[in-house]
């Protein structure tokens, strides 16, 4: 699913071309372009879908969708988890909970 997500604009790259900025959505943050409304400013609401912002939104707004998007899991499934993103961008594997059994060679249980 792909959605419109509402996020807080945390800084913008005036020089970039097209005009871009770094958009918080509830903790994750991405880059969106920002061509579409050329006179936003930092610590501003958009509306991002797939990675252009659209559309200026009031903070109350903002953060009711977010809660709900939150709350419904669809800020996981449209970005996916935030702690693995980090992992990977870091460089090192996915972290994990410890598991009860893993699995050997043989594809048999190890205890």
């Amino acid at each position: 699913m792909c959605l419109a997500v509402p996020g807080k604009v945390v800084a913008i790259d005036e020089d970039a071309d097209p005009r871009t900025g770094l958009v918080d959505f509830g903790g994750v943050r991405k880059q969106a372009c920002l061509e579409y409304l050329p006179d936003v400013r930092v610590g501003e609401y958009v509306i991002v879908h797939v990675g252009f912002a659209l559309q200026r939104l009031d903070e109350e707004s903002a953060r009711a969708s977010l809660e709900l998007f939150e709350q419904l899991g669809l800020l996981e499934e449209e970005f996916g988890d935030a702690w693995q993103q980090a992992a990977q961008q870091a460089g090192s594997g996915a972290p994990h909970a410890p598991v009860a059994a893993e699995r050997g060679e043989s594809g048999a249980e190890i205890r």
